[in-house]
């Protein structure tokens, strides 16, 4: 792990982290032999900032989701007050940095470079406390939203109404319906139309914040129709129901096939992958302890006592295909295994020609850079060469 921490952080040793085994997390991206290429260098992943008042749920969000705390545990998180950086580069597909920022950094602060900050972010995540008086938020948020949206026009804004799980159900569409009005009423009364603002209900006691994320990095993800569009050749040609592609770490879904997504689906397949890696990591490993919990022979098959199969298979290292489809129609697993086999190669297919146009754009990049040296070179023998001949001309 790549996150900055204070030096009395006391969590990173103590994590419960639940079904997954402490060293089962985001670090250097082990290559599998079938598994996909490496991850991205720095510079070129996306970055999700993080942001909200004090005390908002900022810090606890990204611990539980992507470091495995107990929600239970959160509790005791001390507030954020610096910047603090993690960078989630393991799957391939999942490759950005998360910066968590203080509720108490002001914007307008000349020491605060707005430029740095918003110039190369693809997400901002603003967290807003929905137990809370939420006025003062809502003032953050649009000076937030204005500022980036100057800096930067690319950047998607994502608004987490969080700690729902509280509030009763009207109670939660109320508070929903007069964040989004009075956020979008502050843009439009400031001529700022063109910023869209995407609301969505959170809380770490559940799977909402994990459907939440798994929308916002799928944002991210240049090669989401081709995922998409590989889900429904696949799940059209297999009789499957639903299809997602998971990352099996933070259990946030990367891509799924067209049709909606229903959260108790979605709660399913979660727990699935729970399951998954309890089971591998009691059971299947070997007496090499680097062996990894989760490899190219994983795979699962849940029956559930409404006729309803859970599928999954192991894509890389990271990714999992979870499917679920109906019992009558699993008589040809084979059929299924095969198109699987097919989708998989095809995903290592997209993520080759992504590789080799990062190496050419890279290639090219250089090529320029060097080329403007060349001619920065030749020019200033030029001119040097002009200084001289006029010096001599006058002498």
């Amino acid at each position: 792990m790549s996150y900055e921490q204070d030096d009395d952080d006391q969590y990173n040793a103590g994590y419960d982290v639940g079904s997954f085994p402490k060293d089962f997390g985001y670090g250097p991206f082990d290559q599998d032999g079938d598994g996909l290429p490496g991850p991205l260098v720095g510079e070129q992943k996306p970055r999700i900032l993080l942001m909200g008042l004090r005390r908002s749920g900022k810090s606890s969000i990204q611990k539980v989701v992507f470091h495995k705390m107990s929600p239970n545990e959160t509790l005791f998180l001390e507030s954020t007050n610096k910047i603090i950086k993690d960078d989630i580069s393991n799957s391939s597909f999942v490759q950005f940095q998360i910066w968590d920022f203080p509720g108490q950094i002001d914007f307008f602060d000349p020491t605060f470079d707005s430029d740095m900050i918003f110039g190369g972010c693809g997400a901002l995540v603003f967290v807003i406390d929905a137990q809370d008086d939420y006025t003062d938020a809502l003032n953050k948020l649009h000076l937030t939203v204005t500022k980036a949206f100057k800096v930067n026009q690319g950047i998607r804004f994502e608004v987490f109404i969080h700690k729902v799980d509280g509030l009763s159900d009207d109670y939660k569409m109320e508070t929903q319906r007069d964040i989004h009005q009075r956020a979008n009423d502050d843009l439009a009364d400031s001529s700022c139309d063109q910023i869209h603002l995407s609301f969505h209900l959170t809380s770490i006691y559940d799977h909402s914040i994990f459907e939440a994320f798994s929308k916002v990095v799928q944002k991210l993800i240049p090669q989401l129709p081709t995922l998409e569009n590989l889900l429904n050749i696949l799940i059209s040609n297999s009789a499957i129901e639903k299809a997602f592609l998971f990352d099996v770490v933070s259990k946030i879904y990367i891509a799924t096939d067209s049709s909606p997504v229903d959260m108790q689906s979605y709660e399913l397949c979660c727990d699935m992958i729970d399951v998954v890696i309890d089971v591998s990591c009691i059971y299947g490993l070997q007496d090499d302890t680097e062996a990894a919990a989760f490899d190219f022979q994983s795979s699962s098959l849940i029956k559930l006592n409404n006729g309803t199969i859970l599928y999954l298979r192991e894509v890389n290292k990271f990714l999992a295909l979870v499917c679920i489809l109906r019992e009558d129609n699993f008589d040809r697993q084979g059929i299924i295994d095969y198109n699987f086999l097919c989708f998989r190669e095809a995903i290592q297919q997209v993520f080759e020609l992504r590789n080799k146009s990062q190496v050419y754009v890279a290639l090219t990049t250089n090529h320029h850079s060097n080329v403007l040296s060349n001619q920065n070179t030749t020019v200033n023998s030029e001119t040097q060469n002009t200084a001289l001949n006029s010096a001599a001309v006058q002498r």
